[in-house]
């Protein structure tokens, strides 16, 4: 019992002491000054290298608080790479120097015993392990680094390198055939991109979130599945829909009050007395139901009055060649007959030349729709 209480204030205590080093080593940290970057010339920058060099030599004699200061140090330094006027600037910092001088300031410890070979077989790896260098080598390590710098200083700047030789080669390999259709990244490449980074986030998510819980990943297969047969059923409902239209049988004669009743020619003729007589507006109505009357007759749907413009379109594939055409020819319509809008004679032109290419347009595929039929 006595040596589980022994143990326990033995930690009690080694928890404290690390708790303590922490703390100090924190304040000693943040004493230390957090200076601004000095633009520095090439002569300020000698003379910075030497008063340093003169610092850790006092140090490295006194090892006091006065002597071992390391808000002495000063602030760092950007110096320019060459002499030129607008010469790029490094960042020479003096971090190291400072975290050492401060550290300086207290005596050497002594460098842990090794034990002895055979001694103890579970502690033989300490034995490869360097040995710490100690405050005062490290001083001297630090004269060697700040005269190595001040000597740096009177160097020339070294030329730098051309690589007009590895240039050329790159050259070479970008006009190969690998790379000869690269083209640059244009936003719509750059758009997908980030789609498919997000989509591919979304599934890396929900495998994680399955991981954890496995009734989940059963729950999004299935959610799939359901979407794509959903998708499938909306798909074959269309196509039904569009091949039932086209394939209605021929009767004896259009439906009465449909608009195929009246001959296409007849409504025609009437679109050009209304021109004639100045009637825009009316004549663009005789234009469309000229169009839907032909396009009726070829039973591309089955005879209806009772339908409006858009059900009329809408009945048109969107892949069929005439859709554009009896688009903009409704849209003209619906624009001056429902919603009151003044039409003139351009206008009544530009409906006349697209309904006028919707009936030789379907006149010029009827021979081959129709086996010549007409």
């Amino acid at each position: 019992m006595r040596t589980r209480v022994g143990l326990a204030f033995i930690a009690l205590l080694a928890g404290m002491a690390l708790t303590l080093g922490a703390g100090a080593q924190e304040s000693t940290t943040e004493a230390l000054p957090a200076n601004k970057a000095n633009e520095a010339t090439l002569d300020g920058y000698r003379t910075h290298l030497r008063s340093l060099a003169a610092l850790v030599e006092g140090c490295a004699k006194t090892r006091s608080m006065s002597g071992c200061d390391p808000a002495n140090v000063g602030a760092d330094d950007e110096i320019p790479v060459s002499s030129a006027p607008n010469a790029e600037r490094r960042l020479v910092r003096y971090g190291w120097l400072r975290v050492l001088i401060s550290k300086a300031r207290d005596k050497d410890t002594a460098p842990a015993k090794t034990p002895a070979t055979g001694e103890h077989e579970a502690a033989s790896w300490e034995n490869v392990r360097p040995i710490p260098r100690t405050t005062t080598q490290l001083l001297e390590d630090a004269k060697v680094r700040l005269a190595h710098d001040l000597a740096q200083t009177d160097s020339p700047p070294a030329a730098l390198p051309n690589h007009a030789q590895e240039r050329a080669v790159m050259k070479e390999v970008l006009a190969g055939h690998d790379f000869r259709d690269l083209e640059a990244p244009n936003p719509k490449n750059s758009a997908l991109e980030k789609v498919g980074n997000w989509i591919n986030r979304v599934v890396e998510s929900a495998m994680k979130a399955s991981a954890r819980a496995a009734w989940l990943g059963r729950v999004l297969v299935w959610a799939f599945v359901g979407a794509v047969c959903v998708a499938l059923m909306w798909f074959l409902l269309q196509l039904e829909r569009r091949w039932r239209v086209r394939l209605v049988p021929q009767s004896d004669g259009p439906a009465p009050g449909a608009a195929s009743a009246i001959p296409w020619q007849l409504w025609m003729e009437d679109a050009k007395r209304a021109a004639a007589a100045g009637l825009w507006r009316e004549a663009i109505h005789f234009l469309y139901w000229a169009s839907i009357s032909r396009l009726e007759s070829k039973r591309m749907w089955p005879a209806d009055r009772a339908r409006t413009p858009r059900e009329y379109l809408a009945l048109v594939a969107p892949e069929d060649p005439r859709q554009a055409g009896l688009a903009s020819l409704t849209r003209s319509f619906e624009r001056v007959w429902y919603g009151g809008r003044t039409a003139g004679e351009g206008d009544y032109k530009r409906a006349e030349q697209t309904a006028t290419a919707l009936i030789q347009g379907f006149s010029g595929t009827a021979g081959v729709e129709a086996g010549g039929a007409e």
